[in-house]
């Protein structure tokens, strides 16, 4: 099933445009949600009520061919471009290549993502094309309420995911402690170390990722220190890993907190009540609430308890200092927001529910599940269980 672009429609109607154009690589997520295509080299797509064209190098366009979702490709190559780069040079080429194409589907004006590149922009504009900026993110509104197909794509990440998780987790239970710091085979572990056993395992089930956390102790503290050096017994280790499909693109996202050894009173409070507040949260989660509302469910656990958060202190350090959770799906986060500022959830929607304390004196906890909002209420998509102490 294709995802439901009436939205665009609405939008290109509303504002007089004639098409939504984008040009950039497939990296850029839009980019890859409108053609259906993965390229590392810019390419443009043309997104009409009618059709959507790809126009591609002759490199690309066998493949564009086969893989995109494109009613047409075409070739750059077919308005002259090695010619009028010759004459003119590569940037004069381009745009009087993409306005040529433009003006073929009779296309005078534009929309674009707000981030389109200037000089292409200009370029269309010198040649009488209006081009604008939208400011309504609509492709990102479309691309929140995933397909049964993105759903199971999310799935598959997760599933890897958990290996990854299950990976960590038994390394660092089979390492011994020598002076309060966890050693494996002779030598420290290392949030290196561990980040390199993640990144084997999510490679071996079809995933990879730029970056992942493992974050020990005073570094667990700030939700995105992604953790360096030696790790310790007795201190929190969150481990968050929100790794990417190789196969199509999708992402999943998990954090689990661990303690090898024996976690303090404090560790183990915090731990409990951060258990609670992702309870909750999921409770709260069905069709019709706000990400504001289930936002608002776990700032009041931790404010009930004594916890600073940032609806209550919005300058507070510690305590309870992030939104509860994104949307995920082509972008690790993406929309809907799951935070004071948090749209309606609807079926289909993709988040995580992510409550956690972090305070340097004593370190930071974290638990994350992803789950798909559905008819009644949600499915997990995350069965890894939430353990302390391994």
């Amino acid at each position: 099933m294709d995802p439901d672009f009436s939205p665009l429609d609405d939008l290109l109607e509303a504002e007089d445009a004639d098409g939504y154009l984008v040009d950039d690589t497939s990296h850029n997520s839009t980019q890859k949600y409108l053609s259906g295509f993965e390229a590392h080299d810019p390419f443009v797509t043309l997104y009409t009520p009618e059709k959507t064209i790809l126009l591609v190098s002759a490199l690309e366009y066998g493949r564009a061919k086969k893989q995109s979702r494109a009613d047409e490709v075409r070739r750059v190559a077919e308005y002259d471009y090695r010619e009028l780069v010759s004459e003119h040079g590569p940037a004069e080429a381009k745009a009087r290549a993409h306005a040529e194409f433009l003006d073929e589907y009779d296309v005078a004006s534009v929309l674009t993502p707000e981030r389109f590149p200037l000089g292409p922009a200009d370029g269309l504009r010198e040649r009488g094309v209006a081009v604008e900026a939208e400011e309504s993110d609509r492709v990102t509104e479309i691309r929140a309420t995933k397909t049964d197909e993105e759903i199971e794509h999310v799935r598959a990440a997760q599933n890897a995911n958990e290996e990854a998780m299950r990976a960590a987790e038994n390394l660092i239970a089979a390492a011994d402690v020598e002076d309060g710091t966890l050693v494996y085979e002779g030598a420290p572990l290392t949030s290196e170390r561990v980040k390199e056993e993640i990144e084997v395992t999510l490679l071996r089930h079809g995933c990879g990722l730029d970056d992942t956390i493992v974050a020990c102790g005073a570094n667990a503290a700030d939700p995105h220190d992604q953790g360096s050096g030696p790790l310790h017994a007795d201190e929190a280790i969150i481990i968050d890993i929100f790794p990417r499909s190789k196969e199509t693109g999708y992402h999943a996202d998990m954090t689990r907190t661990f303690v090898k050894g024996d976690p303090s009173e404090e560790i183990r409070e915090r731990f409990d009540l951060t258990h609670e507040a992702l309870n909750a949260a999921l409770d709260a989660v069905e069709p019709g609430v706000t990400g504001a509302d289930v936002h608002d469910v776990v700032c009041d656990r931790y404010e009930e308890a004594g916890y600073d958060t940032l609806r209550s202190n919005a300058t507070a350090e510690t305590g309870f200092i992030h939104s509860t959770g994104h949307g995920v799906g082509l972008d690790v986060h993406e929309l809907p927001r799951i935070a004071s500022n948090g749209e309606e959830l609807k079926p289909g929607h993709v988040i995580t529910i992510e409550p956690g304390l972090y305070d340097p004196s004593v370190g930071g906890v974290r638990i994350e599940d992803i789950v798909v909002v559905t008819e009644d209420g949600y499915e997990n998509l995350t069965s890894y269980p939430v353990e302390l102490v391994v």
